[in-house]
């Protein structure tokens, strides 16, 4: 119910001002590909602004996610090592519940030695 709440306190604003900046940039915008010469129209591309904004949202979102998969690498590693022991823990602990207890050999009583 707290997740929903806070969700619907969060996405709700952040969908209301996006629409609000894209009605607000609905303006066609020519991004110039060629650094050198930016009058050339082989190498632009036309958009309203809110397209490249998204779209630098989502490459944002994109990267963020690699970056932070990448940097997890050790942990995601060394938990798999981890289920992998303690699934050989368990199947050690199921084969030592099937066998019967193996008693230690002792000496009889009356074949102490002395001391």
């Amino acid at each position: 119910m707290t997740k929903k709440l806070i969700n619907i306190l969060i996405l709700v604003p952040i969908g209301v001002v996006l629409i609000v900046l894209c009605v607000a940039n609905r303006q066609s915008v020519t991004m110039a590909l060629n650094p050198f010469n930016a009058e050339d129209q082989v190498l632009s591309v036309s958009a309203p602004f809110f397209v490249y904004i998204f779209i630098a949202f989502i490459l944002g979102l994109v990267f963020g996610s690699l970056a932070t998969w990448f940097s997890q690498h050790k942990h995601r590693k060394t938990a798999k090592a981890k289920k992998r022991e303690a699934a050989q823990w368990r199947a050690e602990a199921d084969r030592q519940k099937t066998q019967p207890a193996e008693l230690p050999q002792t000496r009889p009583l009356d074949r102490l030695p002395s001391a």
